[in-house]
């Protein structure tokens, strides 16, 4: 069983509203400025997306991923920066015709889906292998896709975080490992509690962990209620974590978290119970050294 462990933090997503919650990250003032937080409060990860900051809605603007980085960068504070790949991905079909892009659609080539990362060079981006129903929309993964953004996601000297939200997703890894589109050891996060994927339960997590190839390093997260019962769950099964507002946006039941950083506080104050501690940025690197690609 590890003792230290990665904890990374999702600091705004493009799922959760700013209706829902006022205290999500919207402009890249704010994203930069929770990412640092959640950095000092024991995170040494901050996956990011970013936003339109006029809407609040998710955006794949290349100038407000390099204000985010940009200010994290210039900060002094250490902290691994990950990108998402994942919009770009979702399909809305028509229901009149089926065949045709509704409204909600962002489906986009994979070279328009990593652009950012071959130009901000994070150390670390998502790269989701689901094709799955979420919500209203179909996100897309198709293998072709997959293949060219993992191509050009090595390129720009980043390492593929996998994103796997069923057994399937798992699968397709090792068909790519196979393959030698993917480099291993390759890191996994496993995403639970998404419908209609991995349910978030022991025994499901336990099952996803059992079919990651050996060798591989892996996290694995919660949506909603489940988030801190999962984390605990994922240390005691070897795993690194995650937590934030992307996640949930809940301290208690009916009580708002009011920042990433009192979940990223609590997440430490859990684990910490068990004996384990937060590694930092640095050690996260050295940890992360022995994934294929890697060449911080």
């Amino acid at each position: 069983m590890r003792r230290k462990y990665i904890l990374t933090c999702a600091v705004t997503g493009n799922i959760t509203t700013p209706e829902q919650t006022p205290y999500l990250p919207i402009t890249p003032e704010q994203i930069a400025n929770a990412a640092i937080d959640a950095a000092k409060a024991g995170a040494a990860v901050a996956h990011i997306h970013v936003r339109d900051p006029e809407t609040g809605r998710p955006s794949m603007s290349l100038d407000l991923y390099k204000d985010v980085v940009d200010r994290i960068r210039s900060s002094g504070t250490d902290v691994v920066i990950n990108l998402t790949t994942g919009p770009g991905g979702r399909f809305v079909p028509d229901r009149d015709n089926p065949r045709v892009a509704a409204a909600g659609s962002t489906l986009l080539p994979p070279d328009q889906r990593v652009a950012h990362i071959v130009a901000l060079k994070p150390e670390i981006a998502t790269l989701d292998l689901n094709t799955m129903w979420s919500g209203s929309a179909v996100v897309i993964n198709a293998p072709w896709s997959v293949t060219r953004m993992a191509e050009l996601i090595y390129s720009a000297g980043t390492i593929p975080e996998l994103e796997v939200f069923d057994s399937g997703d798992i699968a397709l890894a090792k068909h790519l490992l196979a393959e030698g589109v993917l480099k291993g050891p390759c890191l996994f996060q496993v995403c639970m509690g998404i419908r209609w994927g991995f349910d978030w339960n022991p025994e499901t997590l336990n099952y996803a962990r059992s079919i990651i190839p050996s060798g591989h390093p892996w996290a694995a997260f919660a949506i909603g209620r489940m988030e801190f019962p999962m984390l605990a769950q994922a240390w005691l099964l070897g795993g690194h974590v995650r937590v934030g507002l992307e996640d949930n946006i809940y301290l208690n039941k009916g009580e708002l978290a009011v920042s990433n950083t009192v979940l990223v506080e609590r997440a430490v104050r859990i684990l910490r119970e068990f004996g384990a501690e937060p590694m930092t940025a640095a050690e996260a690197r050295a940890e992360l050294s022995q994934v294929g690609g890697w060449s911080r």
